[in-house]
């Protein structure tokens, strides 16, 4: 069931653009030295934008407070509007009943694409 929803995600959730919007920031990132762990962070999430079913959001134990001031910093810069996107998408998918699932992935995407250092995205059987 699980490769079912992500096959239907990639194609009609917007699972491609949102892989597409996340690699093309980690790549702006990955230009500019000082925002490496930002990229790392945005590819991570375009994985996940990519493939949501079947995987989760842990907290990473080992997180410092250097992840938690780069949180901050992504908060301000990038944070608040991806998760409000996420958000306001995943409501207006779960108008329809055929969008509930694809509107659930969205509403686990938005604490991630919010604080994302110190988390890691694990698979559901772990």
């Amino acid at each position: 069931m699980r490769l079912i929803l992500n096959i239907l995600w990639f194609v009609f959730g917007s699972g491609f653009l949102l892989a597409i919007g996340y690699g093309l920031a980690a790549l702006i990132c990955f230009v500019l030295i000082v925002t490496i762990p930002f990229g790392v962070a945005s590819l991570r999430l375009a994985v996940y934008a990519l493939w949501p079913f079947g995987r989760t959001v842990v907290s990473r134990p080992g997180a410092g407070v250097a992840s938690g001031i780069g949180n901050v910093i992504w908060v301000i810069v990038a944070g608040w509007w991806l998760a409000l996107t996420h958000l306001v998408t995943g409501i207006a998918q779960c108008l329809t009943i055929i969008g509930i699932p694809f509107g659930i992935a969205n509403f686990k995407l938005v604490p991630v694409a919010f604080w994302p250092l110190g988390r890691e995205i694990v698979d559901l059987d772990q």
